[in-house]
């Protein structure tokens, strides 16, 4: 069973839809013990970080999705939890989870015609191998709706880029956690291929089992 990780973020349902449709379990918790014995875990949401962060530490998320992440346990995390994974986020100048270093910072434009948040269909290009981006060809998009995005220190934790004014971190990665400032569950037939091969992931940098 996937835990879908539930902290007043926005957005969970359509996860929890997105895994249905594809015939994966996926249960919609905040309840520490569900997410202790789940197999995996998948950490979305939409929302403002200092709030989505005080939820977590609340609820006592915050040590349950890093006791997973120690353990090995694969986990997706999807837009603001991406944030919410590096050190710091800007947004409310929010200190964060730590799993990965770096900082989430806001989009700053030079040219000014252009909007944040950066919201609609984008190209995301894959910079290294791993086993949820085998499917992804050249021409594929997914769904994004973010004014910030992770920066993280060690640029070998970045998986893929996308570019809105300037070229940036869209997939990111350590260990057994990966992480997607787009959104999978409403990218269509691509990004539920990602989670489909995520609910097969066994948390290694391996190709993934077919």
């Amino acid at each position: 069973m996937i835990a879908i990780i539930e902290y007043n973020a926005g957005n969970i349902r359509s996860v929890e839809r997105a895994c249905n449709h594809i015939g994966v379990d996926a249960r919609i918790t905040h309840d520490t013990k569900v997410i202790e014995n789940a197999s995996r875990i998948i950490f979305p949401g939409v929302g403002r970080a200092g709030a989505a962060m005080q939820s977590l530490r609340d609820n006592g998320l915050d040590v349950a999705l890093k006791t997973a992440f120690d353990q090995g346990k694969p986990i997706l995390v999807i837009c603001i939890g991406a944030q919410l994974i590096l050190d710091h986020s800007e947004e409310d100048d929010t200190p964060c989870l730590g799993l990965i270093s770096g900082r989430t910072v806001r989009f700053r434009p030079a040219d000014k015609q252009l909007k944040v948040p950066h919201i609609g269909w984008n190209n995301v290009r894959p910079t290294q191998p791993h086993p949820l981006l085998e499917h992804l060809g050249d021409d594929d998009e997914f769904y994004f709706a973010n004014s910030y995005y992770p920066r993280p220190n060690d640029d070998s934790c970045c998986y893929a880029s996308s570019h809105h004014g300037e070229s940036f971190c869209a997939a990111l990665g350590r260990k057994n956690l990966f992480a997607t400032q787009f959104h999978p569950e409403k990218s269509g037939r691509v990004g539920l291929k990602l989670i489909s091969a995520f609910s097969r992931w066994d948390g290694s940098l391996q190709p993934n089992a077919q």
